[in-house]
């Protein structure tokens, strides 16, 4: 099962999450059939929208991150509740290249230059927007940057996705360590210090390790308390009558124009990749509940 943790360290200066994400990012990867590169970048940002998301309060409350970049993946976005549901699509999720000059699955080349938005609907008149530059387009540093220029919360995000040779998904995970307004300065060096030396997060969870026993591992020696799990999981609430409602605000125009090809229209949902067929008739019926 997927989760993430939530604690608190150094008497609350330290807030963290950590999470396990090997079994969402698969079934991300089983419905778009990203190839590698694309499934190592939205699984990324799939599992830091799990760990954002919930740092959100309200049960409505929706958080959206989207990366557009110049490079052949176009694009990701990634839309998540603060109860560990997160769901997300890659604009290319074909796009195949060589790796990077470390060997690895070349997620900020495949991105390129770009901007990087997070906003969350939190119930007010207008969601809250955040954009920064994408620095280095390998995802989880371009949050850090968000997170220091946008929220000024200095924050360190880690997030990986390891691939088997088949191509299915080995293991994917990450977290954020967030400092709170006067933290202490020697408290920072020493965090620094061992995050310096922390080996990959990929690594960490293949040698056998917990979100748990991360976060044990770098904020152990500062009282570390864990708050709260949470279950994480791929989950897109798409229906038909969701479909159905979109369809209706199409109008009425755009509806006769399908009714007259005479054909069943197929419409498919971004995020989770099922395809909604409807009939002529369906149609038919829909645009009778239109305004007319």
């Amino acid at each position: 099962m997927d989760y993430m943790i939530r604690a608190t360290a150094a008497q609350g200066q330290i807030r963290a999450f950590a999470a396990n994400t090997r079994e969402l990012v698969e079934t991300a990867r089983k419905a778009h059939n990203t190839s590698p590169v694309a499934t190592a970048a939205l699984g990324r940002l799939l599992t830091a929208g799990a760990m954002m998301g919930s740092m959100m309060k309200g049960e409505e409350d929706l958080l959206t991150i989207k990366i557009q970049g110049d490079g052949p993946i176009e694009g990701l976005t990634v839309t998540a509740d603060s109860k560990g549901n997160v769901k997300g699509y890659a604009h290319n999720p074909v796009v195949i290249l060589p790796a990077n000059s470390q060997g690895k699955l070349d997620v900020g080349g495949a991105l390129g230059v770009g901007v990087l938005s997070v906003i969350q609907d939190i119930g007010l008149k207008e969601p809250y927007v955040g954009q920064t530059i994408l620095v280095t387009g390998e995802i989880a540093e371009d949050l850090t940057y968000y997170y220091a220029t946008s929220e000024q919360t200095p924050s360190s995000v880690a997030l990986g996705v390891l691939m088997n040779k088949d191509n299915t998904v080995k293991q994917a995970g990450g977290f954020i360590l967030q400092l709170m307004p006067g933290a202490a300065e020697g408290m920072i060096e020493n965090l620094e210090e061992k995050l310096k030396h922390l080996p990959s997060v990929t690594t960490l969870l293949d040698q056998g390790m917990t979100p748990e026993s991360i976060l044990e591992r770098l904020l152990g020696d500062l009282e570390l308390e864990i708050t709260d799990k949470l279950e994480t999981r791929f989950f897109c609430n798409c229906d038909k009558k969701r479909v159905e409602k979109a369809l209706i605000s199409i109008g009425r125009e755009e509806l006769k124009s399908m009714i007259d090809d005479n054909k069943p229209v197929e419409i498919n949902c971004h995020f989770c990749n099922h395809n909604y067929t409807f009939s002529v008739q369906e149609l038919e019926e829909l645009m009778e509940k239109t305004i007319r």
